[in-house]
């Protein structure tokens, strides 16, 4: 083992460490993260890679996380290779940003990981988001924009100052507009100097007269006057104070939360009642129903009001030709059988009928006079209240039951069948059909409006 003391081994040991020693301490102050431990790579495209260097850093919040790897061109794009720290998470979401170091034109890359509840950004996938950050040569194309508005505004302003240019702008125009205006001022101040220093001494006449009068204290007629006019003011001024003191009938409605309570509630009351009045329906019935067993046509005229929608009155003259029945009976004796003729014999009568009814949805009750007799009666709709169901009974001592279907054909006009007196308590038991009109308020508005006259 004399080798290992010579001088050579000694020699060739040393440089072998020191070469280390620059190699491990080279990587450490590398921004490049491949040679030590793991990293990440992405690319992306720019339109312009003027200012970016190989191997430059690639930044976080300003700090360096990796470095530029490569640039080349692709598709007429500069092409940007990175490879940036395996800590720096990057996302989907992610995006990069060339931002200028300084007035010189060099550039780096800032790298925004993005949001953290995106999926992760594949290794060596392209980054989508490209923003752009300020640089010298945008700063210079902002200025050369900016210059070129001012240039615009300049030859505007030239174009409404010169004489050609005076009607080619709106603001020459308007310069041109108040040329001519000035001009004409001018030519009748001048042409009316003597009229306009007449109207001068005139007002000056007429203020100077008003100051002798306010300041002539031998004028009685005007002292009165403003005597009248402070004491209108006083007046007008302990009004006032009485009425912010709630003093009197205006001032306790003013003041008095009670007393405009009270004068709320009393108009409300009357809103209320008028209201009522306006909402009031009413309503005209024309029907007529021809009694089969009786030949006859009974008539009905009615009118209807009804203040609201769960109730109403009904008052109606009813024309009757069966309304007072006589019959007759003739017998006949034969040798074996006797034959006796019953003879029904019907005269016309009128009567009037008069009932409150109450409504429970599809449902009426009714009850009051019914053809001078007392009574009631029930109403039940069928199909959107198109089709009625009636069921009447008056006239108690000879009980008159009536029933009766009714369908409403097109706006009021409707027809009805029925039966009446079924039980004949009073001999005028007959089948009916007829028809009717019903015409609201809102109708007869209608046709008042219509009518050519």
């Amino acid at each position: 083992m004399s080798w290992l003391r010579t001088a050579e081994f000694k020699v060739g040991l040393l440089v072998i460490v020191v070469g280390s020693l620059i190699a491990i301490m080279s990587m450490q102050v590398s921004d490049d993260p491949s040679y030590l431990g793991r990293s990440k790579k992405a690319w992306f495209v720019l339109p312009n890679a003027g200012g970016l260097v190989k191997n430059s850093a690639v930044r976080t919040a300003g700090i360096p996380v990796g470095v530029i790897k490569n640039i080349s061109l692709q598709d007429g794009m500069a092409r940007i290779d990175i490879t940036v720290k395996s800590e720096v998470p990057l996302t989907t979401s992610a995006s990069v940003e060339i931002k200028a170091q300084g007035i010189l034109g060099d550039k780096h890359i800032e790298v925004y990981p993005g949001s953290p509840t995106d999926p992760p950004l594949e290794d060596n996938a392209q980054i989508m988001n490209i923003k752009d950050g300020g640089s010298l040569d945008n700063l210079m194309t902002q200025v050369a924009d900016v210059t070129k508005s001012l240039k615009s505004v300049a030859e505007s302003l030239k174009d409404a100052t010169t004489a050609d240019g005076t009607r080619n702008n709106i603001l020459g125009r308007i310069v041109r507009n108040i040329e001519t205006l000035t001009a004409d001022i001018a030519d009748m101040t001048s042409a009316n100097k003597e009229k306009i220093g007449s109207i001068v001494d005139q007002v000056h006449g007429i203020t100077t007269s008003l100051e002798q009068v306010m300041n002539d204290e031998s004028d009685k007629g005007l002292k009165e006057t403003w005597n009248r006019l402070a004491k209108t003011a006083q007046n007008l001024d302990e009004i006032t104070t009485k009425i912010n003191n709630g003093e009197g009938a205006i001032g306790k409605l003013i003041s008095d939360e009670a007393t405009g309570e009270n004068l709320s509630s009393a108009i409300e009351g009357v809103n209320d009642f008028v209201g009522t009045a306006t909402r009031i329906e009413t309503a005209f019935d024309f029907r007529a129903e021809y009694l089969g067993d009786a030949g006859g046509t009974k008539s009905y005229i009615g009118v209807k009001i009804q203040p609201g929608l769960d109730r109403y009155y009904y008052v109606a003259v009813v024309d009757d030709p069966a309304g007072v029945v006589e019959t007759s009976r003739t017998q006949t004796t034969g040798t074996t059988t006797s034959d006796i003729t019953q003879i029904k014999t019907f005269e016309n009568k009128i009567r009037l009928t008069a009932l409150f009814a109450k409504n429970f949805y599809d449902l009426t009750l009714k009850g009051g006079m019914i053809e001078n007799s007392g009574g009631l009666g029930i109403d039940y709709f069928f199909f959107r209240r198109k089709l009625k169901f009636t069921l009447e009974a008056f006239n108690f001592s000879q009980t008159n039951l009536r029933s009766s279907l009714s369908y409403t054909v097109y706006k009021g006009l409707y027809v009805t069948a029925g039966i009446n007196d079924a039980l004949d308590e009073g001999n005028a038991r007959s089948g009916y059909l007829g028809a009717g009109l019903y015409l609201t308020n809102d109708d007869l508005k209608l046709l008042l409006t219509s009518a050519p006259f």
